[in-house]
């Protein structure tokens, strides 16, 4: 009796974990459409804000932040300047 209840019971795991719905992959957009798209960019980083440990790392989320941080330095007059990388004859000329 034991061997035909633990059948029936390794039986029904199989058939409820076959039972999982997939969700069609989403569209990923890129940063450039992020840009052109202010409202659905708003409405995309509520939505990774909300469950940051889920959707952060996911690449709408990480194209939606990008856009917003692209913006957002543009708007500031181009961001950080550029600079010279420090060379060895600038240090011994100190």
């Amino acid at each position: 009796m034991t061997k035909y209840a633990l059948t029936a019971f390794v039986f029904s795991l199989l058939l409820i974990s076959g039972c999982k719905t997939e969700q069609p992959p989403e569209e990923v957009k890129t940063v450039e459409w992020y840009k052109a798209n202010k409202n659905e960019r708003d409405v995309r980083l509520t939505k990774c804000e909300s469950n940051p440990g889920v959707l952060a790392l996911t690449p709408n989320c990480v194209n939606a932040s990008r856009a917003k941080q692209s913006s957002t330095w543009g708007a500031t007059g181009g961001g950080i300047s550029p600079m010279e990388p420090i060379t060895a004859n600038d240090i011994k000329k100190k």
